[in-house]
């Protein structure tokens, strides 16, 4: 039995957590906060209840498959799971409206066919079908093995795509937004397509076409919400780590990784304890791993590192959680997409463009969220909804202006009034959250909230391998391979756990 030494109880350290004491290691982990979730968080206040992180599930075999093989209870029986149907509805600045129904491709289509016109729904088929290709052939790789060695060839996009030729000779890989505009034409329909990249914190300008298969997996494999929020999840693994017998310590805050001959061997806590330890499970951003080794990098020259600017290639979120008076009207969507009208002065408002100050425009594009949970309300004659718009991070935009931030928050509503039209007279209080305080809570740079990991871009977009280059130690989380997401947070435990019980050689989940 070894001991094995969490840093982080984010979902990635806890999904390590219970599939390493199933197998009969001893697991603390060490958390600087006062309680588990990382970024699965959970705001409450006057009977209202909203989730700070992903307010929706995707892909939930992952967590089928963690709750499986770590003890009797399956996901279904821990937590209430209902597929969200229709799955989006997509509000347009032309003001067309589209329904997406859930898990259906043919349904799909026929609805962009009735919203766009004849021939937009077998456009966007034919677009996820090679969609599908680049899934088939980069999946395992991205999610079920541990990131190789030979990682470059991560950095071809799979979408079976013409480039796109330069303007001085040469071809080069499309890039999400070119394909696009080549295969889809319509302009709502772009908008569809870039607005998946957009809400993983990708810029669509620079994504590799691989990011298709965004769209892909949602429609595949659907959309679900967790009764009670998504931290009701957070909490069932939670209690599946305690059932393992696993130890979490609260409040300890970790500033050092002891190393003792040539591999990891314990931490170090503000309180002066010392932790002896067999393995280290690193489930932190890997950037803020070099000072607590004393400077040293535990990746090489060629190896995937993290990018040291925290606002670089990345996004936050700006929330706005509203407590409601008046009841949910029936058969309202539970999550309806405001784009912006103006989606070129978005990108470079979140991404830059060279030009252009980053600072979030007038109009984002707005996610809104009206869960028909009577459990997350005081009654049922409010409501709560949760506004999220992606944002840069904090360096680029100084979110610490709360002022400010309250300005670009009306943004937000003025958006969902074309959802909620009386939004005005029905608004009790509203919250507002911004990148500080995700970095506040989850340490993570700038605010910033991880994308999954995708082939292409010369593997720009992939994570830090589990497997680092000092013995001993190892990463999981969202900022490490195969990337941020519920689901893809989730698999990085199974990486780290086979790594740990099987050894360098293990191959990948099964």
């Amino acid at each position: 039995m070894a001991r094995i030494a969490v840093i982080g109880a984010g979902m990635g350290a806890m999904a390590t957590a219970a599939r390493l004491a199933v197998a009969g290691h001893r697991v603390v982990v060490y958390e600087r906060g006062p309680a588990h979730g990382g970024a699965v968080g959970l705001f409450e206040r006057g009977g209202f209840a909203f989730d700070t992180g992903p307010g929706l599930l995707h892909l939930p075999a992952v967590y089928r498959d963690l709750f499986v093989k770590t003890g009797k209870e399956t996901l279904e029986r821990s937590v209430e799971l209902s597929q969200v149907d229709p799955a989006a509805r997509h509000l347009f600045a032309d003001g067309t409206e589209v329904l997406l129904p859930n898990a259906s491709h043919g349904g799909v289509g026929q609805a962009l066919d009735g919203a766009f016109g004849a021939g937009a729904g077998e456009r966007w088929s034919d677009l996820l079908t090679r969609a599908r290709e680049a899934w088939d052939a980069t999946r395992r790789p991205l999610l079920e093995e541990p990131l190789r060695a030979d990682w470059q060839a991560l950095g071809r996009d799979p979408y079976p795509a013409a480039p796109v030729r330069r303007w001085f000779g040469g071809r080069r890989p499309a890039t999400l937004a070119e394909v696009a505009r080549r295969e889809l034409k319509d302009p709502r329909a772009v908008a569809l397509l870039e607005s998946h990249a957009l809400a993983h914190g990708i810029d669509p300008r620079s994504a590799p076409a691989s990011a298709t298969v965004l769209p892909y997996l949602e429609q595949t494999f659907g959309t679900w919400y967790v009764r009670g929020g998504t931290r009701a999840l957070a909490d069932a693994l939670y209690e599946r780590c305690r059932q393992r017998r696993v130890e979490f310590r609260f409040d300890a805050e970790v500033t050092g990784i002891a190393v003792r001959d040539g591999r990891a061997a314990g931490l170090a806590l503000a309180d002066g304890t010392a932790v002896e330890a067999d393995a280290v499970v690193a489930a932190v951003d890997p950037a803020l791993l070099p000072p607590l080794l004393g400077g040293a990098r535990p990746w090489g020259d060629g190896d995937v590192a993290p990018d040291p600017d925290p606002g670089h290639g990345s996004a936050g979120r700006l929330t706005v959680h509203l407590a409601l008076r008046g009841a949910r009207p029936e058969g309202t969507p539970h999550r309806t997409v405001v784009h912006a009208p103006d989606r070129a002065a978005e990108l470079a408002g979140v991404f830059g463009d060279g030009h252009r100050t980053r600072r979030p425009c007038l109009r984002p594009t707005v996610t809104v969220l009206r869960p028909g949970d009577p459990t997350v309300c005081p009654d049922a004659d409010h409501e709560g909804v949760t506004l999220t718009a992606v944002v840069a991070p904090h360096g680029p935009v100084d979110w610490a202006d709360r002022e400010a931030a309250e300005d670009d928050a009306d943004g937000l509503m003025t958006a969902a009034k074309a959802v909620i039209p009386d939004l005005a007279d029905r608004v009790l209080w509203r919250e507002v959250r911004t990148p500080v305080d995700t970095e506040a809570e989850t340490g993570a740079r700038g605010g910033a909230v991880p994308g999954p990991a995708l082939a292409g871009a010369g593997g720009r977009l992939l994570r830090p391998a589990n497997l680092t280059r000092l013995p001993g130690l190892y990463l999981a989380g969202g900022w490490a391979h195969p990337g941020g997401g519920l689901a893809h947070t989730g698999m990085s435990g199974a990486l780290v756990a086979g790594l740990i019980v099987e050894g360098e050689d293990f191959r990948g989940s099964r």
